[in-house]
């Protein structure tokens, strides 16, 4: 169904509790598309040009609503992820002096909002057809106590694409109880192309200058790192591939930005040299969690192709991992009257003579 000239939407059938689920496609001038699916409110296909004008997809993704329906070996590909992104260690935080236990789903641990977390929930979607650049509002209410986590929170995300090849994603939410609120989007890139091999060549600049170590289960140890002299040090553009024999288990860390009290600030440039792509990430979050997909083994099929080992990175703007166990940490506890507001734009371009 045509919205406007550069918004349409299709049906993407039903899923296993009923519920409706649509596709928005969001265009602009230069062949750019965003498709979108209310499943989790999931970017599923984002289409770019590289250097000769050839438009592919440059994240993973399925074409076909049960493989995002997959409860147990789900790899959130450009899901919306809550309540609480990334790990929450024992699967349990105390707040206000009350506990909470949530599901273990990862190993010990709670991960992306447990084991039916904003990703796997029908949102409501509303297509802005009075904006200037095509964009659609997504909405979920979830309930007090849902996986386990204090009152009921209503969040939105907003996609908008605008014609200098940006795609923005703008949250907010808010709650009746205080609770922990953790909201990114869970992308996998691969500036080639999904399905097109390894991103170990693409170039990646991080601007952080600590990082937060790790345990075995991938739980913060605490205090940030200096990058300097480490693996981890991505302040010059660097191969993703370079140093990564170095990093027992591959890349899977919060790298911490030089946050500006939640001021929108550029936070990583990823280029590939084949293609000619490249991607400024911008975010009001402190943090960023790359992933290089180490987990992925040949066994899954999405659009592109098989999906095998480093075949796609993620740039998780969010607050820090296991920020219920660090008051430490940048404030990841909203409280009734306040209102959780994020930004992260992803924009294109095309590398220019000389660069690498």
């Amino acid at each position: 169904m045509q919205l406007t000239n550069n918004l349409t939407k299709r049906s993407f059938g039903t899923d296993a509790h009923g519920e409706a689920i649509e596709e928005f496609t969001l265009k602009n001038s230069h062949g750019m598309q965003a498709r979108i699916i209310n499943y989790g409110a999931t970017l599923r296909e984002l289409d770019v040009p590289d250097r000769r004008g050839k438009i592919e997809n440059v994240i993973l993704g399925f074409d076909n609503l049960s493989d995002y329906q997959e409860i147990v070996h789900r790899p959130y590909f450009g899901a919306t992820v809550g309540r609480f992104a990334n790990r929450i260690a024992g699967a349990k935080f105390s707040l206000d002096g009350k506990e909470y236990v949530l599901a273990p789903n990862n190993g010990h641990n709670s991960l992306h909002g447990g084991i039916r977390g904003f990703d796997m929930r029908c949102w409501q979607a509303q297509p802005l057809t009075d904006s200037k650049d095509p964009a659609v509002k997504f909405t979920y209410v979830s309930k007090d106590m849902e996986e386990g986590f204090p009152g009921t929170v209503t969040v939105t995300v907003t996609y908008t694409l605008s014609d200098d090849n940006a795609l923005r994603l703008d949250y907010t939410a808010t709650t009746d109880k205080a609770t922990p609120i953790n909201l990114t989007n869970h992308a996998y890139f691969n500036l080639d192309g999904a399905g097109k091999g390894s991103i170990l060549h693409h170039l990646l600049q991080i601007n952080a200058d600590d990082y937060l170590p790790v345990d075995k289960e991938l739980i913060p140890l605490g205090k940030p790192a200096g990058v300097e002299g480490s693996p981890f040090d991505f302040r010059q553009a660097k191969e993703i591939g370079q140093d990564l024999g170095s990093v027992p288990g591959g890349y899977d860390h919060n790298w911490n930005l030089r946050y500006k009290n939640g001021e929108l600030v550029e936070a990583v440039t990823a280029s590939d040299p084949v293609s000619g792509r490249v991607l400024h990430m911008s975010t009001t979050e402190p943090g960023v969690q790359i992933y290089i997909s180490q987990g992925q083994d040949g066994t899954m099929r999405g659009v592109g192709g098989i999906y095998k080992q480093y075949c796609g990175f993620t740039l998780e703007a969010q607050h820090f991992p296991d920020s219920p166990h660090h008051p430490e940490y940048p404030n990841a506890v909203l409280r009734p009257g306040e209102t959780y507001k994020q930004t992260t734009i992803f924009q294109f371009s095309i590398l220019k003579k000389g660069e690498i």
